[in-house]
This record gives C-alpha cells, sequence and structure tokens, in this order.
C-alpha cells in the first residue's frame, strides 16, 4: 500500500522506507516552535532534564504573541522567563515587540518552514505550515522541552482524509469560507487525528494566504495536520521567504485514505460559524438578522495582507455603523508596514476602525478586544468556543474578511453585497 504526503514526510524524517497509520515512530524536527504561553512551562520541563545547552539554535523559535505587548505584571514576567532562556541558550529566531507577529504568521514569513519539514510548535494552529506542503502539528509543552532538547519527537503516524478541490470561487469567496464549509460538513471531529490533504485542480485557485488559513483550522475539525500538494505558487513563496532547502513529497497513486471527499469550489458561499462551535455553519443567504457589538479581523487565520486587502476594498469610502467597535491586527510587523505603504490603515482609521500592533490578544479572550456579558462579535478567527473572546455568556461568529468588513458597516451580519 502506498502512503499519502504526510506519511512520506514522516517515514522521510524517521528514516524509514515506510509507514503504516497507527504505528508509533520517532522522527527528527526540523523546528520546535513555543509561544509566551506555552513557552514557560516547556522551560520549566527543559531544565529538569539537566542539560545546558538546546539541540540546535537555529531550529527553535520562541515568539512571545498571546499577551504582548505585556498586557499586565503575569505576561511581563512570563516573556522576561523566555526573554533570558532564549539569550542564554542562543536561539537566533527569538522575535519579540518590534520585530514580532502573530506566531503563525510569522514563521513562515521568515521562511523558517519550507516543503518537507517536520515541524511541531507548543500551539494547536502549528498545523498552518502545511499550506508549504510540511508536516507541522501542535503538541504540549512538554513535548516542546523534548524537542529542544532532543531535536526529536515520537509521532503516532496519522490516517489521512482526501479534499479534492474542483472548479472556481464565487466572488467574495475565501480560502476562510471554504475551511468554515469542510468543517460543517465533516463536524469538528470529522478528522480526528488524521490528515487533511488537499489536492486537486482547485487548489490552484487558491492563493498561499488562503491556503494558510484552510490549513491552520485543520485542528478545528480534529486533525493532526492539513497538508496541501506542493505546486509553482508553493514553490515561488518559498523561493522568496527563505534560503532553505526544500522536499517535496507528492502522494502515492494507491495510497489509502479513510474518506474521499470532491468539493466544488463554486457551490460555496460566503459562510459563518455560528456559536459555539466552527462546524455550526450557516451561508451567508442563511444567517437571518444577527446584530453585532465588535468585530475583529486579523489572528493567525486572517490576518495577512489580502485579509486586509479585502477588507479594505469594502471598507473604503464607507463608515463603520455607530456603536459597532471594529478591531483591526495586522498580523506581522511587515504586514503592517506594507498595508500602511498600500494606504490600507488610513482606509480603516477614516472608516473608524482601529488598528492594533500584531498580537493575538483578542482571539482567546486576553487582550484588546474583550467581550462583555451578551455581547457578540464577529470574528475572521478559528475558534468561537462559551468565553472565547471574554464572558461566558457572550457569543462570536466566525466568518471571512469580507463578510466581517460588511458587517461592520452595517452592524448587522452582512455579505459584502449589501454595502456595494
Amino acid at each position: 500500500m502506498g502512503m499519502t504526503m504526510t506519511q512520506k514526510i514522516l517515514a522521510h524524517r524517521a528514516g524509514l522506507g515506510s509507514v503504516e497509520p497507527g504505528e508509533l515512530i520517532m522522527t527528527e524536527l526540523d523546528l520546535v516552535l513555543g509561544n509566551d504561553i506555552t513557552t514557560p512551562v516547556a522551560i520549566e520541563e527543559f531544565e529538569k532534564i539537566g542539560i545546558d545547552r538546546v539541540f540546535d539554535t537555529q531550529k527553535i523559535a520562541i515568539v512571545p504573541d498571546h499577551f504582548t505587548p505585556n498586557k499586565d505584571i503575569k505576561s511581563a514576567e512570563q516573556c522576561r522567563l523566555i526573554r533570558e532562556f532564549a539569550r542564554g541558550m542562543y536561539i537566533e529566531n527569538y522575535f519579540e515587540v518590534g520585530e514580532m507577529g502573530i506566531e503563525h504568521a510569522l514563521i513562515p514569513e521568515k521562511g523558517l518552514v519550507v516543503a518537507g519539514d517536520v515541524v511541531i510548535g507548543a500551539d494547536s494552529h502549528t498545523c498552518t505550515y502545511g499550506a508549504l506542503g510540511a508536516f507541522a502539528t501542535g503538541v504540549g509543552s512538554t513535548d516542546m522541552a523534548a524537542g529542544m532538547a532532543t531535536g526529536k519527537a515520537w509521532f503516532k503516524v496519522p490516517g489521512a482524509i482526501k479534499f479534492v478541490l474542483k472548479g472556481k470561487k464565487q466572488k467574495w469567496v475565501s480560502g476562510k469560507d471554504i475551511i468554515l464549509h469542510i468543517i460543517g460538513m465533516i463536524g469538528v471531529d470529522g478528522a480526528l487525528y488524521k490528515s487533511m490533504e488537499y489536492t486537486g485542480e482547485g487548489v490552484s485557485e487558491l492563493s498561499m494566504d488562503e491556503r494558510f488559513t484552510i490549513a491552520n483550522m485543520a485542528i478545528e475539525a480534529g486533525a493532526k495536520n492539513g497538508i496541501f500538494e506542493v505546486d509553482d505558487k508553493t514553490i515561488s513563496y518559498m523561493k522568496q521567504h527563505s534560503t532553505k532547502g526544500y522536499e517535496i513529497f507528492k502522494a502515492d497513486d494507491d495510497a489509502y485514505y479513510s474518506e474521499i471527499y470532491e468539493i466544488d469550489l463554486g457551490e460555496i458561499r460566503p459562510t459563518v460559524a455560528f456559536p459555539h462551535l466552527p462546524e455550526n455553519t450557516r451561508t451567508i443567504d442563511e444567517v437571518g438578522e444577527i446584530f453585532i457589538d465588535q468585530v475583529v479581523i486579523g489572528s493567525c487565520t486572517n490576518g495577512r495582507l489580502e485579509d486586509l486587502r479585502v477588507a479594505a476594498s469594502i471598507l473604503k469610502g464607507n463608515k463603520v455603523k455607530k456603536g459597532v467597535r471594529t478591531i483591526i491586527f495586522p498580523a506581522t510587523q511587515k504586514i503592517y508596514l506594507d498595508a500602511l505603504r498600500e494606504g490600507l490603515i488610513e482606509i480603516f482609521i477614516e472608516a473608524g476602525a482601529v488598528v492594533s500592533t500584531p498580537t493575538c490578544g483578542p482571539c482567546l479572550g486576553g487582550h484588546m478586544g474583550i467581550l462583555a456579558k451578551g455581547e457578540r462579535a464577529i470574528s475572521t478567527t478559528n475558534r468561537n468556543f462559551v468565553g472565547r473572546m471574554g464572558h461566558k455568556d457572550s457569543e462570536v461568529y466566525l466568518a471571512s474578511p469580507a463578510v466581517a468588513a460588511a458587517s461592520a458597516i452595517t452592524g448587522k451580519i452582512s455579505s459584502p453585497e449589501e454595502v456595494l
């Protein structure tokens, strides 16, 4: 029996000729990642190992992004701890305020992941890097500690689901709509501990930013990872951002998939996930009248330049409805600067939105946009669990930047077609 893309990468980095689903293997790691929430715990576990150096100072990345710029004394102490650890261990890829970004946008931008890599990160949305044809998955802080010490990790080889994309998207349909459509179809446990593998002619319809969005939300379907076939767009992105060598792994023709879904992109409409699960989806035509208090555009899911351009195209010449707090978070400093140079920031501010430095803050209900009891937000983030963005009696609706921007103007969940 042949192997999937994921299985081939894992076999290669484990030094094995082949692997099968369910097999326990140890692989070499190309990158170990942590943030300001998970790294302090990893440091504590690392110190218990009793060694005085990490396995490779260039293959560890630490990005304080969740509660930064520091929101309180505790978060400041956490960042001080990891800052001193990074300095003491000579970790090269430490990115903080001024050069930072939201980790899952910053890491590809810095060229630290390429096709064929095996990446672990102490954050569940590490699966984002599958957009580049890498195996990337979230782990706990203890696994991060072991990875920093040894450069290796244990995995149970995942099975796989194949998604064959075909057709062309309708106007205003984006990668966010596609992944919400898929999660709505298979459920939040529909890909439990499996690889979501994307192939088909429709992949070429997707920009790299859209692929990052889709791979980012693999975990919201319970998946171990999401991964795209490498094509010319992938190669162009890697050449633009990285000097690392890469290796392309294609699935065998006889690879086994537990399910195969054909997705006609032309049939997908802008999609919204209602509270309190990403699987609770409706098309924009089925939403009804849902008034909102806050709009969030950004995060590791939808804070890239393409997302900001779409939002700006809708907000330009319009005003945010009075009483609706609209907060925009460019995902990295570079994206912020590019948006500034293109005039997007001016559009946002003139429309009545506020623009923040890169941070994960509002996505996890940490800071910079907390919801009060009974408030509703439409957000381009990836989760809408109970209390995710604030009070347990608040509500979060997930949507694309286009729908979020249109909703900011009307004060209720709306299609871009309603305001343009």
